[in-house]
């Protein structure tokens, strides 16, 4: 069976558990993307062709791979745990120095990527992400792990969503909060909380300046979860990085804004000076 845009999941051991991932795409040039904290609710594994849309254009010369955070996390794990992990995981694939675009969360594990494991990262993308966890996200986590301590999904959901997107995108994704009480709701919330527990701990501020390869970082004037001055934060942590606010676009930018895929893929591609 011939698969579309060779989308196909996978996934690889990494000590008693394992990670997963989708991989799309038949070109030379390799993108790993690292996704934000929805991954603590459901991984990528099987979701290739749900999550293919937005890169089919850029497949014939790229291969992206997309990670979720190993199946099993244990206590304290922390997001520079999960760089180290994500950097053993390119090793068993046998990945040599790549593009990544990490979002949100992601872009927090990007963070340390490329700190610890220059030689592994060619560019780096991140998008509404921040250089450690200010009030506000420590405010919106709080409020997170609340509704999670009364099993309350929908709350959750709809909590998560008033603030990830614009209040136009809202308009129309309100009209289906009936029903997020019954959708993707997990087993269990224990990957999300080490998730999030990892994001209350996470302070990357000192070790920036060991990043070595050219930084492209993404910020939304609306973004309600991390601020827009996390990008500012990041962008002064990172002399030489190049900065893109969105006037119009927050948190969610990456399903809101048309633009996004195409402004990163323009940058990997870029030859830098």
């Amino acid at each position: 069976m011939i698969r579309p845009w060779n989308a196909h999941s996978g996934s690889i051991a990494l000590d008693s558990t394992r990670m997963e991932y989708v991989c799309f795409g038949t070109g030379k040039k390799n993108l790993i993307v690292i996704p934000g904290l929805s991954d603590g609710l459901a991984t990528v594994g099987g979701m290739a062709l749900a999550l293919v849309p937005p890169y089919i254009k850029y497949l014939k010369d790229w291969t992206v791979y997309m990670f979720s955070r190993k199946n099993e996390m244990p206590e304290g794990y922390s997001i520079r745990d999960m760089a180290a992990d994500q950097a053993r995981v390119l090793e068993k694939l046998g990945a040599e120095r790549t593009s990544v675009l990490g979002v949100s969360q992601g872009g927090m594990i990007a963070q340390y990527l490329a700190v610890d494991y220059p030689d592994l990262v060619e560019k780096l993308v991140i998008a509404v992400s921040a250089p450690y966890a200010n009030d506000l996200i420590k405010q919106n986590i709080g409020k997170w792990m609340e509704d999670v301590r009364r099993n309350d999904h929908k709350a959750l959901m709809i909590d998560t969503a008033e603030v990830s997107y614009t209040e136009a995108y809202l308009k129309k994704y309100r009209l289906v909060y009936p029903l997020l009480g019954w959708v993707g709701k997990p087993k269990n919330y224990s990957r999300f909380i080490r998730n999030a527990e990892a994001i209350l701990s996470f302070d990357a501020r000192e070790d920036l300046k060991n990043i070595r390869c050219p930084v492209y970082i993404i910020g939304g004037e609306q973004d309600r979860i991390v601020g827009v001055q996390a990008s500012y934060e990041l962008h002064d942590c990172l002399p030489g990085s190049t900065l893109f606010i969105h006037p119009d676009s927050g948190h969610g930018m990456n399903e809101e804004d048309k633009d996004f895929y195409r402004r990163i893929f323009c940058y990997l591609e870029e030859k830098q000076r």
